[in-house]
């Protein structure tokens, strides 16, 4: 039956629609059947090879260069913890920020603040924006869906080589098993201010260094021993910054400031006499001081002469008046020359004394952050103590904060403070292996610099920091981006006349730092064979173009914040890709940037204790018991049955049935239980008696026991060899005629209670033979 004409039409519609579907699922079906296939065979073959991956943060350079090696990424999920706090790490720079923007909580107290809220937010966003146009940038021929269905395929795997931006992110019982990680445990010994600050005081004991002449003074105010000793190195310094005042701008001109100062701000001061004994008490203590350097006071039972020659209370805030306030100070030409003779004797003694300046100036950090968190700078002792006890005290054994100098007298750039980023790479701690990168850059502040005022966008060269004070451009030959090159430097320093001053002074003093700053902290970080780590130094710069290490960051920044530092993270990740990876299976292949630094040369394991020794030797027959042998005695010679006097030494013996092999050497294990202090024990059923000792022919020559008789010991020459051979004990002959064992002092005497141990059996071990026997054998005459 034939249906109406709309009806035959939407069949119609319905079959083309149909096979149109069934057309297009089918070839879709084809394609994701071959799009699987080749999943398959990628995983298999990474799975052979060994080639399966993760990365934990902000490195889609890593996760591109990986996977163009043919290795399969197994991504991770990360707990709930870790994506609040965005798997950050206290100890390094580089921190994955949270989606939110708040800043990961380091469990200590941040009573200094930035007041620039807002700031630390955009500058969050801005970095996540940084790191979702590098996850665009990724130059991969292959679509995202199927690393994601290669990931699905080697869930069950493990890991052969793991990038992450901190260990705690990573499941514990997982990451033994993994192959190659880039991350190191333990280690706040090197990565952290206080951590740094403890390590650097023990480098005499690894090394004839001195930790002042690359590392600014630091101290822990924590401790209280620490605490003291900074308070009287702030004491000390403020003496010395007088005389370089009174050197600088003596007379009655005022001193203190950097710039003219207006009569408006400071009003000049008549001159007072008290200034005069001011300059008088900082040359007593100097001069002091100097004897405290030079050991003069290693016998001085009273207090230490810088806390009690002056009074500190007021002189401290008469030296403010003089360097912070511009106070008059009127100094004679006498105290002039004193004052510079005694200058250049401390500069002899305080390899810091060039960068300390006129205004005392310190910098306080709190122990544990990064990214220039809480850092401030103060000039007066009673900011610094009033800091730490603001905060509410740490647990036992935790120090918050560290101060430490300031570096007063930088080298500028267009009158600009900078620091220089330095990156090197640690592949093994035993034997400890370091590589230095050949390319660094230069971070500088946003303000011009200047001692009169301490803010952070003048004095902190971090990233972070200077990020808030964008619109601030302190010259215009400065880059907008505030990076500059390690190139751009060198021919900057060229363009100042000081071309070799980079390779020359430069690049060895970091390398010398870095150094010398693992060697003092091996010992505490968690080593792990098959690892590695890349870190990241910052220094400052001298006005001599001494290089100041400030701190060691563990998993630097990788986030690019320029056009300079874009390339430079690229390629310093590449580098170590090379270094880690591929020169295992190539060890000519390219490593880029990286030299080696330095390579420990390897030490044989020493021996431990509880190794078992071991002497073997022959075992001795089984003696005659001495009262069968006493019964068996002849009554008129002394001779038991068999035997015959010595033509020697007239003693009893019985010759050796092998007496025509004479000549033979005694067994080689027998000679060497001979030839021992203490022979070892072995299977012999040789009774050790009981008051055996050496005697001599002075000894009482009654109760003479038959069986020291037996043995043949020698009456008429003590110490002279014997050459008797009991038939019982034939194993002991030495091989000659006349050179057995000899007799303990000549005639073997008896001593009252000597006897055979009962307790011995001859199925029990032998305990080991009289140590007299073995020292007269060693002693013995040839015959």
């Amino acid at each position: 039956m034939a249906g109406s004409p709309d009806l035959v039409r939407q069949r119609q519609t319905g079959q083309v629609a149909a096979a149109n579907i069934g057309y297009h699922d089918g070839h879709q079906y084809a394609a994701e059947s071959e799009r699987l296939r080749k999943a398959r065979l990628r995983v298999e073959k990474a799975i052979k090879e060994k080639k399966i991956f993760t990365v934990h943060g902000p490195y889609p350079v890593i996760r591109r260069l990986l996977r163009a090696r043919g290795w399969v990424e197994r991504k991770l999920p990360l707990n709930g913890r870790q994506l609040k706090n965005g798997g950050g790490d206290e100890q390094g720079e580089a921190v994955l920020n949270p989606p939110g923007g708040a800043q990961p909580s380091l469990g200590t107290a941040e009573p200094l603040q930035h007041p620039c809220g807002t700031a630390h937010g955009k500058e969050n966003k801005e970095e996540k924006e940084d790191e979702d146009k590098e996850d665009k940038e990724q130059c991969s021929e292959d679509s995202e869906d199927i690393h994601d269905l290669m990931s699905f395929l080697v869930q069950d795997q493990v890991p052969n080589f793991l990038w992450t931006i901190r260990l705690s992110s990573v499941d514990q019982e997982l990451l033994p098993r993994i192959e190659v990680v880039n991350r190191y445990p333990r280690l706040a010994a090197l990565c952290t201010k206080e951590g740094l600050c403890q390590s650097l005081q023990n480098l005499s004991w690894f090394e004839q260094v001195d930790f002042n002449t690359f590392f600014p003074r630091c101290y822990r105010l924590g401790f209280k021993d620490e605490k003291e000793a900074f308070i009287d190195d702030f004491c000390l310094t403020a003496a010395r910054s007088l005389l370089k005042l009174a050197l600088q701008k003596g007379g009655d001109r005022p001193v203190g400031t950097e710039q003219p100062s207006k009569p408006d701000e400071v009003p000049p001061g008549p001159c007072s006499p008290l200034y005069s004994q001011l300059v008088e008490e900082a040359l007593e203590v100097c001069e002091q001081h100097l004897g405290v350097l030079g050991h003069q006071d290693i016998d001085r039972k009273t207090p230490s002469p810088c806390r009690t020659c002056i009074n500190w209370d007021r002189f401290l805030p008469e030296y403010y008046r003089v360097a912070h306030e511009g106070a008059r100070l009127e100094l004679g030409r006498e105290q002039q020359e004193r004052c510079q003779h005694l200058l250049q004797r401390l500069e002899e003694k305080l390899p810091q004394l060039g960068i300390e300046g006129n205004l005392n100036i310190w910098i306080i950090k709190p122990s544990a952050k990064s990214r220039g968190r809480g850092i401030v700078c103060a000039t007066r002792l009673e900011e610094v103590l009033e800091l730490v006890q603001s905060c509410a005290s740490p647990p036992e054994g935790v120090c918050e904060w560290v101060v430490q100098k300031y570096v007063e007298r930088p080298l500028t750039i267009f009158n600009t403070k900078f620091d220089i980023r330095q990156w090197f790479v640690v592949t093994d701690w035993k034997p400890l292996t370091v590589w230095f990168y050949q390319d660094c850059y230069l971070r500088f502040c946003s303000r011009p610099f200047s001692l009169c005022h301490l803010e952070p966008a003048r004095h902190l060269c971090n990233v972070s920091i200077q990020k808030q004070y964008k619109t601030s451009q302190p010259d215009p030959r400065v880059p907008p981006d505030k990076i500059w090159s390690n190139k751009q430097f060198q021919a900057h320093l060229a363009w100042l006349g000081r071309a070799n001053a980079w390779q020359r002074v430069m690049v060895p003093g970091m390398k010398a730092a870095i150094l010398n700053a693992l060697r003092c902290a091996r010992d505490q970080v968690g080593s792990r064979k098959g690892s590695f780590e890349l870190f990241g130094a910052d220094f400052l710069i001298g006005e001599d173009l001494q290089p100041w290490l400030l701190e060691i960051n563990s998993c630097p920044t990788m986030s690019p914040s320029s056009v300079v530092t874009r390339q430079l993270c690229a390629n310093v990740q590449r580098d170590t890709l090379r270094l880690v990876l591929d020169r295992k299976d190539n060890p000519t292949c390219s490593i880029g940037a990286f030299e080696l630094l330095y390579r420990e040369a390897a030490v044989s394991s020493c021996l431990t204790v509880g190794l078992r020794l071991m002497v073997t030797g022959c075992s001795l027959k089984k003696p005659q018991p001495a009262k069968h042998r006493s019964q068996d005695k002849s009554p008129t010679t002394g001779f038991l049955p068999g035997q015959r006097a010595c033509p020697r030494c007239k003693s009893p013996g019985t010759p050796s049935p092998h007496r025509e092999q004479e000549n033979t050497p005694a067994p080689q294990g027998m000679q060497k239980t001979w030839d021992t202090e203490t022979p070892p024990r072995g299977d012999s059923a040789l009774p050790v008696l009981e008051g055996l000792t050496q005697q001599h022919p002075a000894a009482s020559r009654g109760n003479e026991s038959p069986v020291l008789e037996a043995l043949g010991g020698c009456r008429d020459a003590p110490g002279a060899p014997c050459c008797w051979a009991a038939p019982q004990l034939g194993s002991l002959r030495s091989g000659s005629p006349c050179q057995p064992p000899v007799c303990p002092g000549g005639a073997l005497r008896s001593q009252p209670g000597l006897r055979q141990r009962p307790e011995l059996r001859a199925s029990q071990p032998a305990r080991n033979p009289p140590r007299g026997w073995a020292r007269n054998r060693s002693k013995s005459a040839p015959p």
